[in-house]
Formats: structure tokens, sequence, C-alpha cells
């Protein structure tokens, strides 16, 4: 049975769809994201079964799970990378966008006090942050968080 596929398990009929959230929060896509990894597809003989739960593959919370990851605005790459990764507890930035962390806004004046620093390392309009145990020494900006998705 394909992922589209309207299911013939009995359970199924009788349950019917589980519906997915209207305003998602992250706590609904960590909970898609475990569902998709957890309830993925095991080869039988007969087809592919559902790995947790050994109903037809995909079962009522793998395709919950990717409804809620396609509403969230992940594609069909994005969610096998997913699923292929094996981690059900793989982070999702929440809002999700595509080409990664937002932007850092360019357009606010730098501050007279900082101009002369902006060759020192720090971004401009930012303000260098100063350790707690030294008097103004600027701490080194954070590394930049890698893009999603990391599945090899």
């Amino acid at each position: 049975m394909r992922v589209g596929e309207q299911s013939t398990d009995p359970i199924d009929l009788i349950l019917g769809e589980v519906p997915v959230p209207a305003p998602l929060t992250p706590e609904d896509v960590r909970l898609a994201v475990r569902a998709v990894v957890v309830h993925a597809a095991e080869e039988w003989p007969n087809g592919p079964l559902c790995r947790n739960d050994g109903a037809a593959y995909p079962c009522r919370l793998h395709r919950w799970g990717r409804r809620v990851l396609e509403n969230h605005g992940l594609n069909e790459r994005q969610i096998e990378a997913l699923i292929r990764h094996g981690n059900p507890f793989v982070h999702v930035p929440f809002p999700f966008v595509l080409t990664g962390p937002a932007p850092v806004r360019t357009d606010r004046p730098v501050p007279p006090s900082l101009r002369g620093q902006a060759g020192r390392g720090a971004a401009p309009g930012v303000r260098p942050a100063i350790r707690p145990g030294g008097p103004g020494r600027p701490v080194a900006p954070p590394a930049t968080t890698p893009r999603w998705p990391r599945a090899s």
C-alpha cells in the first residue's frame, strides 16, 4: 500500500485517520518525527509492515506524522531522510524554513559606541558580549548551527 492510499485494515476503517492539529506546535512536530521514524516500514515476505505494531504499512501514526511534517513545510525527500537517519529525537526547527536560519537584520543603525569595533570580529549592529570573569573582554560569537537536515 502506498502512502496516499486508503487502508483496508479493520482498525483503520473503524477509527479513521488521526486528525492533524490546526495550529502546529513544536511538540506536534517532535511527535510527528517520532511517529514516522518509529513506525517505518519493515520488509516481510507478504509486503511491508509497520516496524512498531505490525500493521500494514503505512500505519495510522506514520500517515499522521507525514501529514504533520508536510504541513510543517518538509518535502518528501526530507521526510525520507529523517526516516533513513533513524533517530526519533532529531530536531526539526520550528518554524521550519528551507534556507536555514533567519537572516540577521542589518537595517538597524550601528550605535556610535560600536562603530569602531566592527572590524574586531563583531557583526555590525551586534553588541559584543562581556564575559563575567574579565573586565570588558569580548566573547566570540557562537558557532553557526549546521543546516538542516543532517541525515547521512
